[in-house]
């Protein structure tokens, strides 16, 4: 399918304390093969680390890029992407982490279905990717496997990666589907909202290289029990109160998907 030139991919990478990682990620953003042009919206969430100076660094040196660059104080994950989600104009937006875990060349496998009009929801699975020899620590991987079966319980859905950072949307329904969590639990939350919504979630293979704690991985076993306890809660929540705006405005979808 030929894409349309008007369109492009906002990528939204939220950043505290990658100073060592976040030049080489802007690099690998910068380079990923796409058939839409990007704009890259990085959010330096209060980090003390240097990021801050590392993005402007990069950003003076490649002037070309179309970058914007935001900071705020701490406010977790979820804060960030939000901020981002406000400023991004793209028709298409991808949640890009700012470690090297994740391989921005699988950027057009996350978009294309949006682009053929498939659906406005894409979930990079790295569960189904076969090229993935590595795991998470073992205590990860299994509270994401966790995670991903308490949401197919509780929303009848068929997910194989619910924790996963490769969430790509329709740039129009995110930015019209607000979420409450400021940190990690953004992400079973913004679920749980479109699978209540009845939106389909479409799963695409994608590359995955975990890194351990002591690497600098910033999720624990604390934000796991959270996911667990948003699914639930979302779950119980009334399906009137999770659209976006007022009840007289509906959240834009595609028209293979019914609320």
């Amino acid at each position: 399918m030929e894409s349309d030139t008007l369109q492009r991919l906002s990528v939204i990478i939220p950043v505290f304390n990658e100073a060592g990682l976040v030049g080489r990620l802007l690099d690998k953003v910068l380079e990923a093969p796409l058939s839409l042009p990007k704009e890259i919206i990085v959010v330096d969430d209060g980090s003390t680390d240097g990021s801050r100076r590392e993005v402007e660094r990069w950003a003076e040196a490649h002037p070309a890029a179309s970058l914007r660059f935001f900071h705020k104080p701490n406010g977790g994950k979820g804060s960030a992407v939000r901020l981002g989600v406000a400023h991004s104009a793209g028709e298409i937006v991808i949640i890009q982490d700012a470690d090297l875990e994740y391989d921005p060349r699988d950027y057009q496998a996350c978009i294309d279905p949006i682009l053929e009009g498939k659906t406005s929801v894409v979930y990079g699975s790295r569960e189904l990717d076969r090229r993935n020899s590595r795991r998470s620590h073992l205590c990860f991987y299994l509270g994401g496997l966790l995670v991903t079966a308490t949401t197919n319980l509780l929303f009848r859905a068929r997910l194989t990666d619910e924790p996963t950072c490769y969430k790509t949307f329709s740039g129009p329904l995110i930015r019209a589907l607000p979420f409450e969590g400021d940190g990690f639990e953004w992400e079973p939350e913004i679920t749980a909202r479109l699978l209540r919504l009845g939106f389909r979630i479409h799963e695409v293979p994608i590359r995955y290289a975990p890194r351990s704690l002591g690497e600098g991985k910033k999720i624990n076993w604390r934000d796991g029990l959270k996911a667990l306890a948003v699914l639930l809660k979302f779950r119980l929540r009334p399906p009137g109160i999770l659209k976006a705006g007022s009840p007289t405005q509906p959240v834009p979808r595609l028209p293979d998907e019914s609320l």
